[in-house]
């Protein structure tokens, strides 16, 4: 049992593991009103804030695997609701694990579709 826990250990700390990312000049993300039902996709470029009904998002920074551009997204996001000086999130996203780190809020959603790299 030691062993397999030290094995596993040392593949994670190898650097075969790691994945070389580039940052994009902007990204896609979704918004859902849970509400109304309403979706909104949002087109930002890095330090781009948007305002959908009470909710205010703002892209500090995206970044994206460099052997697979379109494989993968992961958003830097703040987000504040009804311009209230604290964010309801501020944190990372990322486009393939959405509830990896969701942004909780009884009204809105927001998530990562894709950096923009182009």
């Amino acid at each position: 049992m030691i062993r397999a826990i030290a094995f596993v250990a040392a593949m994670l700390a190898t650097p075969a593991f790691a994945q070389d990312a580039a940052n994009a000049n902007g990204a896609d993300l979704r918004l859902l009103d849970k509400i109304s039902g309403q979706v909104t996709t949002l087109n930002l470029s890095v330090g781009d804030r948007a305002t959908v009904g009470h909710l205010q998002v703002v892209l500090n920074e995206c970044r994206y695997p460099v052997d697979n551009p379109s494989g993968d997204a992961f958003a830097e996001l703040t987000a504040y609701y009804n311009n209230q000086a604290d964010p309801v999130f501020d944190g990372w996203m990322i486009a393939s694990a959405p509830a990896l780190s969701a942004m909780e809020h009884p009204r809105y959603d927001v998530w990562v579709v894709r950096c923009i790299t182009s």
